[in-house]
């Protein structure tokens, strides 16, 4: 398991196993959200079983695919919903932590600058300068 925190209240990380549930909820996470496609996945971590044994940790467990290249507005919206309805810090997944940096970013455009939204994720390696734009259209449009 490697959780890379965005900020105190949201992290990311590649792929997480159902073994990683209780050090996950040990550090204090709250809500997992998962942002990978059930295609992507083998059998044993798709959603249905990943979120059958959070829930059984106590955890909040947000279903939230995105298609790689593919990601929606509806998706950006979902993972914004679920980081407010958040009770505390939130964990987002997918199979390198990208797409969840990406969804973040969106997500909170015109809540954080956008220089914060994209440097943040780029000292974990993700490269959202490409998102520039849009999230100061998103920023514009409140």
């Amino acid at each position: 398991m490697d959780i890379r925190p965005l900020t105190p209240g949201y992290a990311v990380s590649p792929q997480i196993a159902l073994e990683d549930l209780p050090a996950i909820k040990a550090a204090g996470f709250t809500t997992l959200i998962d942002n990978r496609p059930d295609a992507e996945i083998p059998g044993p971590l798709h959603t249905a079983a990943m979120q059958a044994a959070a829930e059984a940790q106590g955890l909040t467990f947000v279903v939230n695919p995105i298609i790689s290249g593919g990601m929606t507005m509806e998706n950006v919206a979902a993972q914004r919903a679920a980081i407010d309805a958040a009770t505390g810090p939130v964990l987002a997944y997918c199979a390198s932590g990208n797409r969840s940096s990406q969804v973040w970013a969106l997500a909170l455009a015109g809540q954080m600058p956008a220089d914060d939204l994209i440097g943040i994720p780029a000292r974990f390696g993700y490269q959202l300068e490409g998102l520039r734009g849009t999230i100061d259209r998103l920023a514009q449009q409140g």
